[in-house]
């Protein structure tokens, strides 16, 4: 159980209470703090920690990961700190200290282009694009049987953003995803914030 204490007025106070495995973050508040280290190229890094974190599962040494949409490197940084090989696909350039990591690999390609020639423990997606665009690429990974898991942030419009949302997880549902999780977490802003795997 969890429990949390208000305190509204003098002598007025609320305490609200849920179970642990009920409860929309285990982080005080809700609000989950992730620290970003001086050698970051974005704060993406934030995301990416904080999203491992909800989903329960993170990639470990030798998992070959996917970071589509990669540029400058905020999560294809993370990721070689657990141990993985990273295949960092992005147009643009990687920041140069990034792009220099042993176990990273740059692919500079288009996200929608790029094909991995093996199969692929984890799938990681940050790009700023039309949610429902990245929501079909994903839908490819699963239907090619690309990848075993996926991390992604999609991108949500100013309105309509629960509307979108469904069609996101609707199209990831249908293209074979299993045990989708959506939750739109602290350091994601107006994003939603994706797990699932493909069995």
């Amino acid at each position: 159980w969890l429990a949390q204490v208000c305190l509204i007025g003098p002598g007025v106070g609320l305490v609200g209470w849920v179970r642990a495995r009920e409860a929309m973050s285990l982080s005080a508040g809700g609000r989950a703090r992730m620290k970003r280290t001086s050698e970051a190229p974005s704060r993406a890094a934030m995301k990416l920690d904080e999203a491992l974190d909800w989903y329960g599962v993170s990639p470990g040494k030798g998992d070959l990961c996917v970071d589509l949409g990669s540029a400058p490197g905020g999560w294809t940084r993370r990721l070689p700190e657990r141990g993985a090989r990273v295949w960092s696909v992005d147009p643009a350039n990687l920041a140069p200290d990034v792009l220099a990591l042993k176990r990273v690999k740059h692919f500079k390609q288009s996200a929608f282009e790029f094909a991995p020639d093996e199969p692929v423990d984890f799938l990681f997606c940050d790009m700023a694009w039309r949610p429902l665009e990245v929501a079909q690429l994903l839908g490819k990974w699963a239907r090619k049987r690309y990848a075993s898991q996926v991390v992604a942030n999609i991108k949500l419009p100013m309105k309509d953003k629960l509307p979108t949302l469904l069609r996101v997880k609707a199209t990831l549902l249908d293209a074979g995803w299993k045990n989708l999780r959506v939750r739109q977490l602290y350091h994601g802003r107006d994003e939603g914030t994706v797990t699932a795997r493909r069995a």
